[in-house]
């Protein structure tokens, strides 16, 4: 092995003990879901996991702008069978690896059943190589958006003290908890002023989901708005990599590190799931290993 060679992270060396895929998705645009994707994937990476992410909002993608990638491929062509998924794959900061999608391409805005399938299975040959799946849907309510957080273990729901973003947000949740069974969301607040505005904007939908929905949200934590993400976006920087010392990169450090303490929500849904033959196999070892305790 060369000097300057780093052999790969094992499993038991990283932070993330079992696969995460979470789902970061938002009820309308302009809530800085992307860059929250982008960069806590940096900081997942910093930390010692193995990220991917997933670009899910397949016509409108933007995730290989922010991180100044020029991918050659996307899924639309790995969908269509001209590139294997390791082909379509991205090199990004700090070790985050991404799959791109597309931009304006009407086709992909609804993906039949079987291009659902297919996708499913080809990301099923990535399951030894991450440990954190971060998946950036579209906003709003589209097909797309629902097959994607429905697919996800986990759902991370961003939203901004504006209450359009807030209403948008609630409106997400209820078709995700009433159709789709979904019960359990992380509610991470962005574009805040301070720890109190944050806790006022969960607090609201909170009330909301518990009131109407009867379920639960759990607060994912808080995002401080400060100019160096304005910067760091015009320059196809991002804060994680580049400007560690920002409040809102410490911000990130904060919400990664819960994260990684937190278990991950595993049960059983009515919609087939990303990499759901390691899913099973890690709940049959968990399993066992409460038996013979």
């Amino acid at each position: 092995m060369a000097d300057n060679a780093r052999p790969e992270p094992s499993r038991s060396a990283s932070p993330c003990r079992r696969l995460r895929v979470i789902s970061v998705t938002s009820g309308k645009g302009g809530v800085g879901k992307t860059n929250i994707v982008a960069n806590l994937a940096i900081t997942l990476a910093k930390m010692g996991c193995k990220p991917l992410i997933i670009d899910a909002d397949l016509s409108l993608a933007n995730v290989d702008i922010l991180l100044g990638l020029t991918p050659r491929a996307n899924i639309g062509t790995l969908l269509a069978g001209e590139k294997t998924i390791q082909e379509v794959l991205v090199d990004g900061p700090c070790g985050v690896k991404v799959l791109p999608a597309s931009s304006g391409i009407y086709e992909l805005t609804h993906l039949t059943p079987e291009q659902r399938i297919s996708l499913l299975i080809r990301l099923d040959d990535l399951e030894d190589q991450f440990d954190v799946v971060l998946i950036d849907t579209g906003s709003g309510v589209a097909s797309n958006v629902m097959y994607f957080n429905a697919a996800a273990q986990e759902v991370m729901v961003v939203v901004t003290p504006d209450n359009t973003s807030i209403a948008d947000a609630y409106a997400l949740i209820k078709i995700l908890t009433r159709n789709f069974g979904e019960k359990h969301f992380h509610i991470l607040s962005n574009m805040v002023q301070n720890p109190f505005e944050a806790t006022l904007t969960f607090r609201k939908l909170e009330r909301a989901a518990s009131r109407f929905l009867g379920i639960s949200l759990l607060y994912a934590g808080f995002i401080l708005w400060d100019e160096t993400i304005r910067t760091a976006s015009n320059a196809r920087k991002t804060i994680a990599a580049d400007f560690p010392a920002a409040p809102s990169a410490q911000c990130l450090r904060s919400i990664a590190s819960e994260l990684l303490a937190s278990s991950a929500h595993t049960g059983t849904k009515g919609t087939p799931q990303f990499f759901w033959k390691r899913l099973l196999l890690e709940d049959r070892e968990t399993t066992l290993q409460g038996t013979r305790q």
